[in-house]
């Protein structure tokens, strides 16, 4: 194993601490470390709060800041942050206006998230993510996982909230953009979490993982390795077989990067997985491409596809300042 680290025990830190010193303009970290805030807190709106395990860089904490999150709780490598954590991000960056967190659908997750809402009372609510459409049950006995499709949530909310959207009308929002949203991922490689020193998975090099899950779980099928047409037709005909858009929908199309694909290869991708939107009457309207969701060095890929409307693409549109996303329109 090669990483770029001092000991297992302290990259963590330190790579938070890197983090907030790099994007000192939009972020503060917690001197105790158990979670990253929005510089300037906006008093009066909705607190968005999200986190989850490291390993999955930028999300969540690249993407706090004007436009998106208040703050974001980072666990260790694939592992949930604890409730303690998100209480104190709660109570630095809640102004009167209640507590909306942000929830990947994986079981430490979401037990850890409802106990924070149950311990900020009243004020706060959840919103759970299960965009992936690969399996059915994650094995965990809760539904579908959480992946790519939390950054689209938490953009088209954070908008809403920055704008002066109540908590339910945000939370209602949130399960709209969900429902409007499929994803699904492959894997060319494992990852490797640097506490275990080597691979999570063994795959050979001439096979891919379909429908892998972003902490490296078994997904659909273990397959030879396919060019990047066929890929991106098996994954767009998963995704749009269980969305079953209307013919001429506009859509969003993102193609997500696992950690170890270069932007050559993600835009290969997006070209075969526009072709294969335009195939079937969808009509693709705004784009992302990059590493947004990441499983630390996998090598693959995700595709997600959120059916849009005139509401959701503004959202979308709205302006954002964090360390990963800036516009303003």
């Amino acid at each position: 194993m090669k990483k770029f680290m001092n000991s297992t025990e302290t990259m963590l830190r330190e790579s938070l601490s890197g983090f907030a010193q790099c994007h000192c303009d939009i972020v503060t970290l917690d001197p105790d470390f158990r979670f990253v805030s929005r510089k300037q807190v906006k008093r009066g709106k909705v607190a968005l709060i999200s986190g989850g395990g490291s390993g999955h860089e930028p999300l969540h904490t690249g993407f706090v800041g004007h436009g998106m999150l208040d703050a974001a709780c980072p666990g260790q490598v694939f592992t949930s942050p604890t409730p303690d954590q998100m209480v104190a991000a709660a109570e630095a960056v809640e102004t009167g206006a209640g507590i909306l967190f942000i929830v990947k659908n994986y079981a430490g997750d979401v037990m850890n998230f409802a106990l924070a809402t149950e311990m900020c009372g009243a004020r706060a609510e959840t919103l759970v993510i299960d965009d992936d459409v690969a399996v059915e049950d994650s094995g965990q006995g809760g539904g579908r996982r959480g992946v790519a499709g939390t950054v689209i949530v938490e953009k088209v909310v954070g908008a809403a909230a920055e704008a002066g959207a109540e908590i339910g009308a945000l939370k209602r929002l949130g399960a709209s953009v969900n429902g409007a949203t499929r994803s699904m991922g492959v894997a060319l490689t494992s990852c490797t979490v640097p506490a275990v020193g080597k691979p999570t998975f063994e795959i050979a090099s001439d096979e891919m993982e379909v429908g892998v899950g972003i902490h490296g779980e078994p997904g659909r099928r273990r397959v030879a390795l396919m060019h990047a047409n066929e890929i991106a037709e098996e994954l767009i005909h998963a995704i749009v077989q269980d969305l079953d858009p209307r013919l001429g929908s506009a859509v969003l199309l993102m193609v997500n990067g696992l950690g170890a694909t270069p932007s050559l290869e993600l835009h290969v991708m997006y070209e075969a997985a526009s072709r294969q939107l335009a195939t079937r009457g969808l009509q693709v309207r705004r784009s992302l491409v990059g590493n947004y969701v990441t499983s630390l060095d996998m090598a693959g890929c995700s595709i997600t596809v959120t059916v849009l409307n005139d509401e959701l693409t503004a959202l979308w549109d709205a302006p954002v300042h964090t360390a990963v996303f800036r516009w303003r329109i």
